[in-house]
């Protein structure tokens, strides 16, 4: 009887604590493309579509299951479930799971639906679902948690491009509360695997059932199994840009994480393969960075192989280095030497790509000249190279006539006689006159002039006489010049609406 008690106790408590993890409304879209129509099927997209449905089905996710989608149907598949998750308001948790074939073209990468035809490289983002459409579709929806999960980095079925894109996919960066795992890393390509489901996805099924194992914790665990599993040849990545803790399952990890450190002072922690103290040190759920330097002091006493399993979780091209400094016996050594000059490869790529300047390309085909991405790099430069010769090229336009100016007219000037200058005593002086002509006379009915005409103060007449005007002076000018471009320098030059402190206003409008 007591033993029925505290069953019953039990399950309420972990139904209460799942209960109240569940409290944000959970949505799962997940799409598996087997049936592709112009190149060979994929067997395993449909099986791991259908066994993540299952899982997230019973981690209390709502989900909507889509396989075998055409890119009209992908598209809309993703704008109903975009338009189903802003349903649910700003707590819920959103979920994207791809599984099928995926390329990149010009750093840019696609989802490839089932009736694609490429036969060449212009049609892929004709006939493809971008993912950044995906990931904008769910960014532009207030949501507590954004996860999109890509078993999407097969090998390129479509021959007739196989030579001019890159292997793989390219880096993204996961907008603010999102994260994006790749079945691979950026610029490999993943394995369709022999069993019923991927390597990848086979992973994540066992990983992500351990009740309360934070997702980014799961994913490194994901990372190191696939490593494993497939000898190097296929290593998972994620980027990740979290704002909230978020497990597919409440409960209390049953086995340690594998956590990064700063160093061996840092509080807390958790306890290493070898019983050494390792220190999380997090923040908003992303691990800090970190330097080479760090990375040795914490692999330095550990073997080998628990080092090699550490630094593959931790999955930086900091932590790689530090093990290539500290150990190198193969053949952990080799996969992690191949390992770190792929990610350079991959990391200069995406700064050439996001920069997009023909001294980005340059400076990429210059550092890798004999990458797969050579082509495409080269391709970019010449477009970028278009680009600012057409931005630098003045555009004609019709001559526009000046007006022509009115004939100045000269002023007849009358010289006038040198003046004294009045003296400060009041004595009478006689009036110079000057030497025009003389004054008109008086009409017949006025009588004769005062007495007193001709004779007072001392004023030159010559210099009442008022100078013609021709228009105001020249403008006074503040300092600034003209502004060129959408901004120029403040307060001054030739503006549209005048500034304070003057300036030529009006007449050049922004």
């Amino acid at each position: 009887m007591a033993w029925r008690v505290l069953t019953i106790v039990a399950t309420l408590g972990a139904f209460g604590a799942f209960g109240a993890a569940q409290a944000e409304p959970r949505l799962a879209l997940v799409i598996g493309n087997s049936a592709y129509q112009a190149v060979t099927e994929l067997p395993n997209p449909a099986n791991d579509a259908k066994a993540m449905s299952d899982l997230l089905a019973s981690a209390g996710f709502e989900v909507t299951t889509a396989p075998d989608l055409g890119q009209a149907e992908m598209r809309k598949a993703v704008g109903d479930f975009a338009a189903k998750v802003a349903q649910k308001g700003p707590d819920a948790v959103s979920l994207v799971f791809y599984a099928g074939h995926g390329l990149q073209v010009d750093g840019e990468n696609f989802l490839v639906p089932v009736d694609a035809r490429i036969g060449r490289e212009a049609d892929v983002p004709l006939h493809t679902v971008r993912l950044a459409d995906v990931m904008n579709a769910l960014a532009a929806v207030p949501s507590r948690t954004r996860i999109v999960i890509l078993d999407a980095c097969r090998n390129n079925p479509f021959s007739e491009i196989n030579k001019v894109v890159g292997r793989g996919l390219a880096i993204v960066d996961a907008p603010a509360g999102s994260i994006v795992s790749y079945s691979t890393a950026p610029g490999s390509e993943a394995e369709d695997g022999e069993g019923s489901n991927s390597p990848y996805t086979r992973a994540l099924l066992s990983v992500a059932k351990e009740p309360g194992v934070p997702i980014e914790q799961a994913f490194k665990r994901v990372r190191y199994a696939v490593h494993q599993e497939t000898s190097g040849r296929q290593t998972p990545w994620e980027s990740s840009s979290l704002t909230a803790d978020f497990a597919f399952f409440p409960g209390v990890a049953t086995s340690a994480p594998v956590v990064a450190a700063t160093d061996t002072k840092a509080k807390g922690g958790a306890t290493g393969a070898t019983g050494t103290k390792v220190a999380a040190v997090t923040t908003g759920g992303r691990t800090s960075l970190r330097t080479v330097e760090s990375w040795r002091n914490e692999l330095k006493p550990l073997r080998q192989p628990d080092a090699f399993e550490r630094v593959i979780a931790e999955d930086t091209v900091e932590a790689y280095q530090a093990y290539l400094q500290l150990f190198s016996a193969a053949p952990y050594q080799t996969r992690v030497r191949d390992i770190v000059e792929r990610r350079k490869v991959m990391i200069a790529w995406y700064t050439a790509v996001t920069v997009n300047t023909t001294a980005s390309y340059e400076l990429f085909l210059a550092q890798y000249p004999g990458s797969d991405l050579m082509l495409t790099a080269q391709r970019l430069l010449s477009r970028a190279g278009n680009r600012q010769i057409a931005i630098a090229t003045p555009v004609a336009v019709a001559p526009v006539c000046p007006p022509v100016p009115a004939p100045a007219i000269k002023p007849t000037r009358r010289k006038a006689e040198k003046t004294e200058k009045p003296s400060k005593k009041t004595t009478k002086r006689t009036a110079v006159r000057d030497g025009g002509p003389p004054p008109p006379p008086p009409p017949p009915s006025a009588g004769p002039p005062p007495a007193a005409l001709g004779i007072g103060i001392g004023i030159g007449i010559g210099s009442m006489i008022r100078r013609p005007s021709y228009g105001p002076g020249p403008s006074r000018v503040t300092p600034g010049g003209h502004s060129h471009g959408p901004s120029g320098p403040t307060g001054g030059g030739m503006r549209g609406i005048g500034s304070s402190g003057g300036g030529m206003r009006g007449g050049y409008g922004r």
